[in-house]
C-alpha cells in the first residue's frame, strides 16, 4: 500500500492511486499527484513506513524547515514549566553542595 499526501491533505478520497515499481525498484509518482503537490524533477520525497504501508511527502528544501517540530513533546508541552523545574532542581543541588562545603 502506497500513499502520497501532503500533511493534513486528503488527495482521492475514495479512489486508489496505484503504481509500479521497476526492476531498478523505481516507482512513477502519477502526473495528477506530481500536479496536486507541484512535484518537479530533482525534488526530494521523505519515506516513512507505518502500519504496513509507505508514505511518501515532498520534503522541505531547507534544513530548518525539515527540523521544524522535531523536539515538539520533548518537554512535555510545557517548555517553559520544564526549564522552571532544571532551574529549581539545579538550585536545590546548589543550596545541598553549599551545606556541605559549609557555606
Amino acid at each position: 500500500m502506497a500513499t502520497i499526501a501532503q500533511p493534513g491533505a486528503v488527495l482521492y478520497p475514495g479512489a486508489m492511486l496505484s503504481v509500479k515499481i521497476s526492476t531498478k525498484h523505481q516507482i512513477v509518482v502519477p502526473s495528477a499527484v506530481r500536479r496536486e503537490l507541484h512535484l518537479e524533477p530533482g525534488d526530494r520525497l521523505t519515506v516513512e513506513v507505518r502500519e504496513g504501508g509507505i508514505i511518501l511527502r515532498p520534503r522541505p528544501a531547507k534544513a530548518s524547515e525539515r527540523l521544524r517540530g522535531l523536539g515538539r513533546g520533548l518537554y512535555g508541552g510545557d517548555p517553559a514549566g520544564y526549564l522552571r523545574r532544571l532551574h529549581d532542581e539545579w538550585e536545590e543541588r546548589q543550596r545541598e553542595r553549599d551545606a556541605l562545603v559549609g557555606r
